[in-house]
């Protein structure tokens, strides 16, 4: 009864891939970049300060990581935005 009402409601608001395409603009993957990094940071920070007790370090570890992991969410999101499967 759910399941079909899901199925349902799927295929009446199926879009095309190329308005999938279009919806997702580089803007908005940075954006989404960037909040999901400043989560990931704040995580990285704590758990770094943790491990080694010192927060110069900890800050030192989760600013590197704060900037390689966007630039490789950024090209995730960017891949995946090519991908037609499951759209």
């Amino acid at each position: 009864m759910i399941a079909d009402q899901l199925i349902l409601n799927k295929k009446e608001n199926k879009t095309t891939y190329k308005d999938d395409k279009t919806s997702e603009k580089p803007i908005r993957s940075i954006a989404k970049a960037f909040s999901w990094r400043v989560i990931g940071t704040v995580d990285t920070l704590i758990i770094s300060y943790i491990l080694t007790g010192e927060f110069s370090v900890a800050a030192s570890i989760a600013s590197i990581d704060f900037v390689t992991k966007m630039i490789l969410y950024f090209f995730h999101e960017r891949f995946w935005n090519l991908v037609k499967w499951g759209k």
